[in-house]
Order: structure tokens, then C-alpha cells, then sequence
């Protein structure tokens, strides 16, 4: 007998708006999308300056690259543990925890971080508290929404990722204008803004699946889980894939075409703005056809435009399309990859999982730009470290044609069979 409808959907949102009016799954979204993108944008702020610090500070490719990266590898690896947190004590209370304390970071390198390598690299390590936020938002959402709008609801949330672009589009000009401080300034405040504002409006889903294990135990479940494995390996391509251009853009076109920085900036924001938008696509196109032929067409974008950049072509018209397919595929890839997480991963363990997922994604975007910072400095050229992406990129396509795309298909219609019963 088919089991009544209340029964085969998730009831928390109803229940929401039920509760309280301004609680419901869209406000919730919203406010987590823009917590993510301010955070975001602390995150990315050391970036679109790289060039200009190399040349005050007399860098070499490697220091710059170096600068650049370690935002990205803290904020990264520390999406682990906030995580884990998240599932325990939820994302009203590490929304505002982890934005206040990435005011302290922004300000200290506005004031006085930047004058100075290890001035820089320190301010940079805890700035990377900013890129945790990742992990708080997506168990957030995903508790507000039922299975079948998660892949979408979760792509939205994801562009929050465009507070990169914030960055790259206001931070040179801000610099030129008006100093070094000007940038950092105006984000801590709108940091300070945002941790009050979600402290006082944020509100976990009810019924929300609260763990009661110790962190370590859910951990190690968590490592136990498939779906952490496969995640991490598909998010390391495409998220991090996304985030070593993100950081790494500017320099590769000053260095390997000629432009000014400025310029090469402004691309950099466009290149991040179409990975965004396409990130709920991803998240939306998985809802409907499955996450894994998402991946799958994704990945085969990117071997393509990878192995073409490689070759060093003309930056119009060639290597700009190359760039901006990469881009669609990289945030659509990203958005196919959680749609797979909340497909595959029990409701309690979601935080866990993003972290472990996050901090891979994170970490395949620090590789990159101290790979391709060396290359350079050693041959001259980005052509190999192009040619490596694609080559990394077509073993994630096979992983998804066989493995990943069996999973899903059995995680499918087990859900299809329990809605049915």
C-alpha cells in the first residue's frame, strides 16, 4: 500500500513556516548564500594583489604563488573539523563564529600584515577561516530542503562562491584609489555586519538530525563512508580546479600574455562569475538527470579546454573559449559533485562529509598554483602543468563512468523504492 503523501516528503520546511514566519527554507538559503560569499570574499582578497606584492616585495614565482595558496590550503583542511561542528551544534551558531573571527585576519592585513612576506603568510593562514564557511553552509541548507530539491537548493548556495569575483573585480581598484587598507577595511566591516545579522536571524531546520558521538567517532565513521572517498576525488578536480584558476588566473595572464594587471583581473572575475552561475545549473540539471552524467559531460569539458590551453594558443579568440568552457564545466561539476554527497550520505553525517569533501577540493586548488608557479620559474611555460590537468581530469571521468555512476544508480532507486513503499 502507498504510504500517504505527508509521509513520503520531507515535512520540516511546512513545519518551518509554521513555527515562525521569517524561518523559512528561501530566507534561511539567502542568508547562508550571502554568509558564504562575504567569507568568500575575505578568503580571495590575497589574490588579485599577488602581483603587485611580488613586485614591492621582490618575490619569486614560488613566494607569490606560495602567498597566494596557504588562504587555501587553511581554509581548506579546517573545513574538516567546522564541519564535524556543524553537524553538532549547527549552522546558526558557526555562521556568526566563523565570520567574527575572520574580521581579526582581514584587519590585521589591511593595518600592517602586508608590509612583509611573513607578515602576509601569517595574516593568510588565519585568513583562511573564512574558507571554512563552506562547510557550515552546506548541512545548513540541505537540513531546510527535501531530497529531491537538495541538488538545487545546494548549487544556489554554492554561488556563493562568487564573493571570489567580488575581490577580483573591487580590490586592485580599491588599492589604487585609495591604499592597501582601503579593501581590507571595508570587508572586515561587512564581516562584523554579516556575523551579527546571521546571529540574530539564522535558525536551523527543525527536526534537524543532531549527532551525539564524540567528534573523533564521527570522524572516523565518516572516513568508512564510499561517498567521502569519491567526493573528495571528483571535488578536488572540479572545485579545485575552480579555485587554483581563481587564485592563480591573474598571474598566468600577466606572465604568459602580457596583461596589465588590472585587466587580467577583470578576466579572472568573469571566469569566476561563469562557474558560479553555472554551479546551481549543475546542482538543478542532478535533480533531474543524476549527478553522475553531469559529472561525467563536466569532466569531458575540461579535458578538452585543458589540453587545448596547453597547446599555448592566441588568448582571442582560442584560449578565452578555453577558458570559459572550463569555467561552465568546473561550476557545474561542483554542483553535481553535492548533489551526489546529499544523494549518498546519511542525514546526520552531511557536515562531516562536506568537510572531508571540502578540504579536498580546497587542496586540489592549492597544488595547482605552486605547480604551475615552479613550472614556470624551471621551463618558461605553463603548457605542461595544463597538459597535467588534463590528464587528472580524464582519470575522474573514467572514476565517474564506472563506479561513481553504479553508486548513484543503486542510491537512486533504493530512494525511488522507499518513496514508493
Amino acid at each position: 500500500m502507498r504510504a500517504p503523501q505527508h509521509l513520503t516528503h520531507d515535512a520540516r520546511p511546512a513545519d518551518a513556516r509554521r513555527a515562525s514566519p521569517a524561518a523559512r527554507p528561501g530566507v534561511m538559503l539567502v542568508l547562508a548564500t550571502v554568509g558564504f560569499a562575504v567569507n568568500f570574499w575575505a578568503w580571495a582578497l590575497l589574490s588579485p594583489l599577488g602581483p603587485r606584492f611580488k613586485d614591492i616585495l621582490e618575490l619569486s614565482s614560488f613566494e607569490q604563488s606560495l602567498l597566494v595558496a596557504v588562504p587555501v590550503v587553511v581554509g581548506s583542511l579546517g573545513r574538516i573539523p567546522v564541519g564535524a561542528l556543524t553537524d553538532r551544534f549547527g549552522g546558526r551558531v558557526m555562521f556568526p563564529l566563523v565570520s567574527a573571527a575572520t574580521v581579526v585576519p582581514v584587519l590585521y592585513l589591511g593595518l600592517s600584515g602586508h608590509s612583509s612576506l611573513w607578515g602576509l603568510l601569517a595574516g593568510g593562514f588565519f585568513l583562511g577561516i573564512g574558507g571554512t564557511s563552506f562547510a557550515v553552509g552546506v548541512p545548513f541548507v540541505g537540513a531546510w530542503f527535501p531530497p529531491e530539491r537538495r541538488g538545487l537548493a545546494i548549487g544556489l548556495f554554492g554561488a556563493g562562491m562568487g564573493g571570489t569575483a567580488i575581490s577580483a573585480l573591487t580590490t586592485v581598484r580599491l588599492v589604487d584609489a585609495h591604499g592597501t587598507a582601503c579593501p581590507f577595511l571595508i570587508t572586515a566591516g561587512v564581516l562584523a555586519a554579516y556575523a551579527v545579522l546571521s546571529f540574530v536571524l539564522l535558525r536551523d531546520a527543525p527536526g534537524r538530525a543532531v549527532p551525539t558521538e564524540p567528534l573523533a567517532r564521527r570522524l572516523a565513521a565518516t572516513a568508512r563512508l564510499g561517498v567521502t572517498w569519491q567526493a573528495s576525488a571528483l571535488y578536488a578536480v572540479t572545485f579545485g580546479g575552480y579555485v587554483a584558476f581563481s587564485v592563480y588566473l591573474p598571474t598566468y595572464l600577466k606572465t604568459g600574455y602580457g596583461l596589465a594587471q588590472a585587466d587580467a583581473a577583470n578576466r579572472m572575475a568573469g571566469f569566476v562569475l561563469l562557474a558560479v552561475a553555472m554551479r546551481p545549473v549543475g546542482g538543478w540539471l542532478s535533480d533531474r538527470i543524476g549527478p553522475a552524467r553531469v559529472l561525467a559531460a563536466s569532466l569531458a569539458v575540461v579535458v578538452a579546454g585543458a589540453a587545448a590551453q596547453a597547446a599555448a594558443p592566441p588568448l582571442m579568440p582560442a584560449g578565452t573559449a578555453a577558458f570559459l568552457a572550463m569555467a561552465a564545466a568546473l561550476g557545474a561539476g561542483s554542483g553535481a559533485t553535492f548533489a551526489l554527497v546529499a544523494l549518498l550520505t546519511p542525514a546526520n553525517q552531511v557536515g562531516s562529509v562536506t568537510g572531508v569533501v571540502g578540504a579536498a577540493g580546497g587542496l586540489g586548488g592549492f597544488v595547482p598554483p605552486l605547480l604551475m608557479g615552479t613550472l614556470y620559474g624551471t621551463y618558461g611555460s605553463y603548457a605542461l602543468g595544463l597538459a597535467l590537468l588534463s590528464v587528472i581530469a580524464a582519470a575522474a571521468l573514467a572514476f565517474t563512468l564506472t563506479r561513481v555512476r553504479k553508486d548513484a544508480a543503486r542510491a537512486t532507486a533504493a530512494g525511488a523504492a522507499a518513496a514508493s513503499g
